[in-house]
Formats: structure tokens, C-alpha cells, sequence
């Protein structure tokens, strides 16, 4: 058996995002970005929700949510890692889309500014363990 650690969250149902990713048609098990520039993550798709010394709130699980697919697409080099910008700027208009405050907001992005870019890396994808 083989299996990924780390993940809190599992989708029941799919989430679709508008983007301002246009022409690119990138299709994977659970996370399709059309050309059009919708992002789709799929029911069973996980995630860790909100990363660092933070509380999950409901106004910061999808920013999370489209924040780790987008950069899970570039640690999978299906997406450049020069995306990793405009996913931390989702990443805030989605927090404020779900409200929360500005201040809160700000805090966040500039910890994802700071912080986030070895997350987007293919050298720091979740190894795959086995189980006897």
C-alpha cells in the first residue's frame, strides 16, 4: 500500500474557481485548469488546510483550498513556478471574497510571500510511503 501523509481536509464535492489563468489546459486527478481559466478541484481531492502557526476558520479554508492545488500544479512543473505570485494573490482575494478582515488578510499573504515559495517547489513534493 502506498500513501502521502500530512492531510487534515477532504473535498466531498467539487470547487470551481474563476482565475486569470488563461490558455493553459492542465488535467490531473483532481485538479483541472482550462484554458478558459477555470480551476476545478475534485471531490477527494486533500489538503492541509491553512499552513503555519494559524487557526482554520471557515473564511480561510478555500483560500487555502485553491492555494495548495495551485501550488501543487508548479511542484508537479505543470504549471511554472512564476505562478507562485499570482496563486498568493488568489490566496488574499479569496480570503477577503470570504471575510475575512483586511488586517488579517495582509498578515496572511505576507506570510505566503515570505514563507511559501518551498512549497511550490517539485523538490519538496509529499514523499510517497508504503506500508508493509
Amino acid at each position: 500500500m502506498k500513501y502521502r501523509a500530512g492531510y487534515k481536509y477532504q473535498l466531498v464535492e467539487d470547487v470551481t474557481v474563476r482565475t486569470g489563468i488563461y490558455g493553459r489546459n492542465i488535467e490531473t486527478d483532481y485538479i483541472s485548469l482550462y484554458a478558459n481559466g477555470v480551476l476545478i478541484i475534485r471531490k477527494g481531492y486533500a489538503w492541509d488546510g491553512p499552513s503555519g502557526p494559524t487557526i482554520d476558520t471557515k473564511n480561510s479554508m478555500r483560500a487555502a483550498l485553491v492555494h495548495d492545488a495551485g501550488y501543487q500544479l508548479m511542484r508537479e512543473g505543470l504549471l511554472p513556478i512564476e505562478y507562485k505570485g499570482y496563486f498568493d494573490e488568489l490566496f488574499f482575494n479569496i480570503l477577503r471574497e470570504d471575510g475575512m478582515s483586511w488586517i488579517r488578510a495582509i498578515i496572511w499573504l505576507r506570510a505566503v510571500q515570505g514563507f511559501g515559495k518551498q512549497a511550490s517547489l517539485p523538490e519538496n513534493d509529499r514523499p510517497i510511503l508504503e506500508a508493509p
